[in-house]
């Protein structure tokens, strides 16, 4: 049996971690001897992998400077487990896999990328150097994975090897984001929303990328245009900026209808709960897991033309500009207007997913990259 070895930084919530956990979850139960391998430990999925029995191994960082030390310790447990494979996941495991690659056994390498058209300017000085350095490294891999078409051309364009790309897109747990209308109940009656009013959200984590100013902008068109409505940022991320949006929200005068939530477990009751999702992105998505799992739930979505969001929604959702207020509130008045009239939106939104972005589809597909030529 060929071993496989995943390798990430650690299994907090996100959907880079989420799609591991799901791929290595499905590998093992499929036959395959699958190892995780984690610069940290204490990631909120950490649990999932243990319970599902897949085994992880924690290399134990201390932090940005633990490097030396760090390498040692990776070094070693890469070379005791003598994977037939490892499968890195974002540009730091990227790199360290192919600088390894000679000591561990020289392992098929498979990179995976998960971004598009980041703007490294927004981002501190080690954060523009590592992209640099993985491009400059792509040669090694043996195939790169992309879990999205924009991607893959943002890769090309970096100087990453194109005949070594290929596109593999998330695979979305349709058992688990559901419709529920009892989830849907429960958590506005927490959240104090009337079943009068239209709830709106984001759910992202707080990056510049993610471009939470022009959500909360729209949002103060809107409220002008109507008095139904409310919305809820859902997404953990720095303290500071936090305080930072909560202050453009008081200055636009929307801080009322406003609900903020950090980082949740209970996503799956959170999209249930959204009359419309958005993603506001202004750079950097590549697939979305939350455009995906809101749509399994039949949230229908409003997104910027970031990534591969116009090609996740199709017609079912709106395409806006990024970085245009006007249009993104423009986009949700539309969408306010479809979902008021008789319609099979959010039955044809679930349907989208499973018949084009399953769980399966994006097993069957990796497994093929990974193991057809061990």
């Amino acid at each position: 049996m060929s071993r496989l070895v995943l390798l990430a930084r650690k299994l907090d919530q996100g959907g880079a971690e989420r799609q591991i956990v799901t791929l290595a979850k499905a590998l093992q139960k499929r036959g395959h001897d699958v190892h995780v391998v984690l610069f940290y430990n204490g990631g909120v999925l950490d649990r999932e992998l243990a319970v599902a029995g897949v085994r992880a191994h924690f290399v134990g960082k201390r932090g940005r400077w633990d490097t030396f030390g760090f390498l040692v310790r990776l070094a070693q447990i890469l070379r005791s487990l003598r994977p037939a494979a490892v499968y890195s996941y974002l540009d730091l495991p990227n790199i360290l896999a192919a600088l390894l690659r000679p000591v561990i056994g020289r392992p098929r390498l498979i990179w995976s990328i998960r971004a598009a058209g980041m703007e490294m300017r927004h981002y501190d000085w080690l954060s523009r150097i590592i992209p640099r350095l993985e491009a400059g490294l792509s040669q090694a891999a043996d195939v790169i994975v992309a879990n999205s078409h924009a991607g893959a051309e943002w890769a090309v364009n970096r100087g990453f090897p194109a005949g070594r790309i290929t596109v593999i897109e998330n695979g979305i747990d349709t058992v688990r984001f559901r419709p529920d209308p009892k989830d849907r109940d429960e958590i506005r009656n927490a959240w104090r929303v009337s079943p009068g009013q239209r709830l709106i959200g984001i759910v992202a984590r707080l990056d510049v990328m993610k471009d939470h100013p022009n959500f909360l902008r729209a949002c103060a068109l809107l409220v002008a245009r109507r008095s139904d409505l409310r919305f809820i940022c859902v997404g953990g991320g720095v303290p500071t900026y936090l305080a930072e949006l909560k202050s453009l929200a008081e200055c636009l005068g929307i801080a009322a209808q406003m609900i903020w939530l950090g980082a949740r477990q209970d996503m799956q009751a959170v999209y249930c709960s959204l009359d419309i999702i958005c993603s506001s992105s202004a750079f950097g998505e590549g697939f979305s897991n939350v455009i995906g799992e809101a749509m399994a739930c039949g949230v229908p979505c409003v997104v910027t033309d970031v990534g591969d969001s116009a090609r996740i929604v199709g017609e079912l959702g709106e395409i806006v500009p990024p970085r245009n207020s006007e249009a993104l509130a423009d986009g949700i008045s539309r969408m306010l207007e479809r979902i008021e009239k008789p319609s099979e939106l959010g039955r044809q939104n679930r349907d989208r997913i499973q018949d084009n972005f399953s769980i399966d589809r994006m097993v069957l597909r990796t497994e093929k990259v990974i193991f057809s030529k061990l």
